[in-house]
């Protein structure tokens, strides 16, 4: 019997650390079970906070409150959020503060296009969520996003300038016809080049930094998609896989030459076989068309079409140039 004693106190303790470990975890599942969902006065959000809503204000248009006011989630409360509204990402001091807007409420009875409409909500956002001191004037912010309406048309309506190509004629140079359905804008700035070409059942990748301004959240509100990178880093997609690149104005001599040089492999990269790059607008002094031209000839496109002519809304005297281009990836070459 003596012998058993040793195996009966084992049994006890492994009894005892079973009964210990049972009744922690109880009483643990009681204590954040019977937890209040409020939490006490000095932990909770001042009451000022983003979960406010905005003053009614009746000489804010209703489009602008729409834009910028908390819109309630369609299955109530969600206990992730704690919340049953979601905030909008751009915008939403804005009607908290009405007094200081800085631009003309009357912009918000423009015409619900595409380019312009957007082009000044987005204006608006940017004077609301940079300080006051450090943002630009309206008519900065105007000349920016090109609320005069030339935006409004460009790549839809044919241009006596050669150098300012049409979507449509871009699109009627794939290989083969109708192919194009997917493809990325380098630094797109506000989206315009992704809606123009969503009107075409084309889906187009949007990249932007967000200088000056939420320019991704703005992208992605506009029902286009965002891609927050520079050039200076490799394309996140796979090889041979997008139908059209473009870029405007980004791609031009304030980048050193090899980076440019990384740019373009990369782009004729990410292109499947018969994929155009749209090279638009690059810009360059006279001198540097040694510089450049062969950099990009020494990639491997292929010119469906190549222009060369001068910027001179500055002067002719500073013998500033354009290219444009559309490149294709040559169909025998899938790397």
């Amino acid at each position: 019997m003596d012998s058993l004693s040793p195996h009966r106190h084992l049994s006890l303790s492994h009894l005892l650390l079973f009964l210990l470990l049972v009744s922690s975890n109880l009483l643990t599942f009681f204590l954040f079970s019977s937890r209040s969902t409020s939490c006490s006065p000095s932990l909770r959000t001042p009451s000022i906070s983003l979960s406010s809503s905005p003053p009614s204000n009746p000489s804010l248009p209703s489009e602008f409150l729409a834009f910028t006011s908390p819109q309630p989630l369609p299955f109530g409360h969600n206990h992730n959020f704690d919340s049953a509204t979601l905030h909008p990402p751009i915008g939403l001091p804005c009607p908290l503060f009405p007094s200081d807007l800085p631009f003309p409420l009357s912009l918000w009875s423009l015409p619900p296009d595409n380019s312009v409409h957007w082009s000044a909500y987005s204006c608006k956002s940017f004077a609301c969520l940079v300080d006051r001191k450090h943002s630009k004037s309206f008519d900065d912010c105007k000349d920016c996003f090109d609320l005069d309406g030339r935006e409004k048309h460009r790549w839809v309506n044919p241009s006596s300038n050669p150098l300012d190509f049409t979507i449509d004629e871009a699109l009627a140079a794939a290989s083969p016809s109708g192919s194009i359905r997917i493809g990325l804008d380098i630094g797109g700035g506000s989206g315009t080049f992704a809606v123009r070409m969503k009107e075409r059942n084309v889906t187009i990748v949007t990249t932007s930094m967000n200088l000056n301004g939420p320019f991704n959240s703005f992208i992605a509100a506009r029902g286009v998609v965002p891609l927050y990178i520079s050039v200076s880093q490799r394309l996140p997609f796979f090889d041979n896989t997008l139908d059209i690149v473009h870029s405007m104005h980004v791609l031009s001599n304030w980048i050193p030459t090899t980076l440019l040089h990384f740019i373009m492999f990369d782009v004729y990269r990410v292109l499947r076989p018969g994929g155009l790059f749209w090279l638009d607008h690059f810009f360059f002094v006279e001198e540097q068309m040694e510089e450049y031209v062969p950099v990009i000839e020494s990639v491997g496109f292929k010119k469906v079409r190549w222009e060369v002519g001068r910027k001179l809304d500055r002067g002719p005297e500073l013998r500033e140039m354009y290219i444009s281009a559309l490149l294709e990836k040559p169909l025998n070459d899938s790397w």
